[in-house]
């Protein structure tokens, strides 16, 4: 090997909660001959700790870790520097999250059902500092910002502030209101207040059509992503 071969190297450093997911990451990135893992972590505090240490040149970031979402993760890496440039990989639907993710500083999205070489490709293209996102959501923003139609657009679960979100597709998973305060380290009165305003964005009346509303939207996604 060429000496100066690893230096040219982009450093991944790989944050996923999955350990059989997060090693074929692992596996597929060092595989590569410009790219080499820094590092991984299964949760956001021990990524972000790591990652203040000895900042790496990409971070593949997955948004469902326990406790802090990646999406607070993503947020709070731009604070690094020098800052690593973010490629989610992620079951979530693009057409809910990828927008989120872009707006809190990463540079790519990619789902998981994508291949290995989809993966690389965008990997490769994030360490250069370009965006990467599928065909279809970037022809998807095209329509969202040309012509003044982002207003028209904003309906629905798109209006909920990321964390809203979170709570909400989290109530759609079946968990209760103290186990989601306990995993995002939050008061009961907090998450309460959160309810209370996803209720009213989405006109629902109280707690059921809540829960029913929320169980539909995870059910439609997880149906969808397969």
């Amino acid at each position: 090997m060429n000496p100066a071969e690893p230096s040219s190297r982009s450093r991944v450093f790989v944050v996923d909660d999955h350990p059989l997911v997060r090693e074929s990451l692992v596996a597929l990135i060092d595989r590569q001959r410009d790219l080499s893992v820094s590092g991984q972590a299964s949760d956001s505090a021990s990524a972000f700790a790591a990652l203040l240490k000895d900042p790496a040149d990409v971070a593949v970031v997955d948004l469902a870790l326990p406790g802090e979402s990646g999406l607070e993760l993503i947020k709070k890496i731009q604070v690094l520097s020098p800052t690593p440039r973010i490629l989610v990989v992620s079951m979530y639907d693009e057409s809910s999250y990828a927008e989120r993710a872009l707006r809190a500083g990463a540079l790519g999205y990619v789902m998981k059902h994508e291949t290995s070489d989809k993966v690389i490709e965008a990997i490769r293209t994030v360490a250069r500092g370009e965006v990467y996102v599928s065909g279809t959501l970037a022809s998807e923003l095209a329509r969202k910002f040309v012509g003044g139609r982002t207003a028209t657009r904003l309906s629905g679960v798109s209006r909920l502030s990321d964390r809203e979100l979170e709570i909400f597709r989290m109530i759609g998973l079946g968990r209760e209101t103290k186990r989601i305060a306990t995993d995002l380290n939050l008061s009961m009165k907090t998450i309460q207040a959160h309810c209370s305003n996803i209720k009213e964005k989405l006109g629902l009346a109280n707690a059921t059509e809540l829960i029913r509303e929320a169980v539909r939207w995870v059910e439609t996604e997880q149906r969808e992503n397969h």
